[in-house]
């Protein structure tokens, strides 16, 4: 054996001692250089003129790329590295030419009055939240995860725990600025370019190259008040969630974690500034970082209801430490008191590095043994959502968000318009919810074999037939004609001849299909022998013990532990 391929095959081993061991410390690292660079870069100041001069010089590379004979011109696409994205698949950059615009990482202003913020593309959510929140604002959609970035959810989809009162992300985009294919700058809004500004979102930077965008921002206070309701039936969840969003003086702040098939908290907040001593009192920094994980800290509330005021930045952020429950797999015992004590203080483990250090066989067991997925579905398809979540995968916790999906008719963008029935009466817009289920099987974490891929494709199939619709970040299952039926291209399309995007960009379907072939992922799944038994051994347990690492059996007692 090699040395190379011993290293790969002890980095995939032990990839959670990695992560805890290296991964943890050169990701602190990491966010102390950005601290440090944002400090720097409010000393200096002078951001427009540096962003014009930025923008002018990738006018300047899309010129030169137009200049080449046509059958030596690559589709264009970023230079930012894929383990840098949010991403679950590793996109063939090396296939495409890649246009340098990594210095795009800049705020540029705020309009207190017209509430808009003017961002370049690679400004994360972490630096947005901070810097508004410091001036008494927040993004109108701000995601959990401070790693994202605003120009890839512009570009793909954001939703959050607000967006039952205003909708998808795309909904707060007031501008976006825009490099075509000819090197023309277009400032892009409902307006000006109307056929464009639909088509932006979910193209995944297959339209043009972003360079701008503005947002709209909210008002707020210093704290959210958060009421824990628990529920313990389906019907009484489903219901009451429905019925909470759809209201005229609906929460804030809207959410459910479901733990069984019946089992669920529903979560309410609202902005709040806590004055008086008994507020003061329940006052829960959930944020730092000796603190339980948020849905585990949420678990509690099943016995009973309750509430505390969570500091907003703390709220915003909720899940990032625990990257929702995704590190629960990869640095199983990463919540025990003890860990939380000693090393709570690097957590989460960055991203960017999760995918740099994912060996080819990893990021086969993420594409075969586990589950990334945000769905979102028409809100009447709840109850089904979840149970053929639950027999299909017999993965718990999972998310419920609800979401406006707004009508704009047919052939307004790729997302199919609400069917009349899900409409909210006398609005313009249906209730949607997302569905968040992340993790692994359960029956591969009983040491059974699995057909993770097929599971996939029938849920993928249940969401066609409900008019829902995946987020595309995550790896997709579907056929091209499959997710011709599913998405509609026909403004795309459109769009993609009239701004000379087709050949100079990738095609959406081949930007966002995964590295790996489904199918020969089917003929393997297909050629295995299921008997219905517990395999002894089966090759997924001992995969799944690579997936969890060898803190997995303290994780599974911890787990036990917090569910009795």
């Amino acid at each position: 054996m090699d040395a190379k391929k011993l290293a790969l095959d002890l980095l995939t081993r032990y990839r959670s001692v990695v992560l805890v061991g290296v991964g943890l410390p050169v990701g602190l690292a990491f966010e102390a250089a950005l601290r440090v660079r944002t400090k720097l870069y409010d000393l200096l100041g002078a951001a427009p003129e540096r962003h014009d001069e930025k923008v002018r010089d990738i006018q300047d590379q899309v010129s030169r790329w137009a200049a080449q004979p046509e059958a030596e011109r690559k589709p264009m696409c970023t230079d930012r590295k894929t383990w840098m994205n949010l991403s679950t698949r590793f996109e063939p950059k090396h296939r495409w030419h890649q246009v340098r615009m990594g210095k795009l990482r800049d705020i540029l202003s705020v309009d207190l009055e017209a509430r808009t913020v003017h961002v370049e593309p690679f400004v994360t959510v972490g630096q947005a939240t901070s810097y508004l929140i410091d001036k008494g604002y927040m993004l109108a959609v701000n995601l959990e995860i401070a790693e994202a970035t605003l120009g890839g959810l512009a570009m793909a989809v954001g939703m959050t725990t607000h967006s039952h009162k205003v909708g998808l992300l795309s909904e707060t985009v007031v501008a976006y600025e825009l490099v075509t294919a000819q090197g023309e700058l277009l400032r892009v809004t409902a307006d000006s370019h109307p056929d464009l500004y639909r088509a932006l979102p979910w193209s995944h930077g297959t339209l043009g190259l972003l360079v701008g965008l503005e947002l709209k921002i909210i008002p707020v206070k210093s704290h959210v008040h958060l009421r824990y309701e628990p529920s313990a039936s389906q019907a009484q969840y489903c219901a009451r969630i429905n019925e909470l969003a759809t209201m005229d003086d609906a929460p804030d702040f809207l959410e459910a974690t479901v733990y069984s098939r019946e089992q669920a908290v529903i979560i309410k907040g609202e902005f709040a500034e806590p004055i008086t001593p008994e507020q003061k009192a329940k006052i829960n920094p959930i944020g730092r970082w000796y603190k339980p994980w948020f849905y585990t800290h949420v678990r509690q509330y099943l016995r009973g209801e309750g509430d505390e005021y969570i500091p907003l930045r703390h709220y915003l952020l909720r899940h990032n430490r625990s990257i929702f429950w995704v590190v629960e797999h990869m640095i199983p015992g990463g919540n025990h008191p003890v860990f939380r004590a000693l090393l709570g203080w690097m957590m989460p483990p960055k991203i960017a590095f999760l995918k740099f250090s994912t060996t080819p066989a990893v990021r086969k067991m993420t594409f075969t043994k586990q589950v990334f997925q945000d769905i979102t579905l028409p809100m009447s398809a709840m109850a089904q959502a979840v149970n053929r979540s639950d027999e299909l995968f017999d993965i718990y916790p999972i998310l419920l968000y609800p979401c406006r999906i707004y009508d704009r008719g047919p052939g307004s963008g790729q997302l199919r318009h609400p069917a009349p029935e899900d409409r909210v009466e006398g609005t313009d817009h249906a209730m949607y919810f997302d569905l968040g289920v992340y993790g692994v099987p359960g029956p591969i974490q009983r040491g059974e074999k699995f057909k993770t891929v097929h599971a996939m494709r029938e849920m993928e199939a249940f969401t066609q037939s409900v008019r829902g619709f995946p987020f595309l970040y995550a790896d997709t299952f579907m056929t091209r004609a499959e997710f011709e039926e599913m998405f509609d291209l026909s403004l795309y399309r459109e769009v993609r001849a009239k701004y000379g995007a087709q050949g100079a960009f990738p095609d959406l379907y081949d930007k966002i299909k995964p590295e790996l072939e489904v199918l020969a992922v089917l003929d393997e799944e297909d050629a295995w022998e299921l008997d219905g038994e517990r395999a002894e051994p089966s090759e997924q347990a001992e995969q799944a013990e690579v997936i969890e690492g060898p803190w997995s059996r303290l994780a599974k007692l911890r787990h036990q532990h917090d569910a009795g």
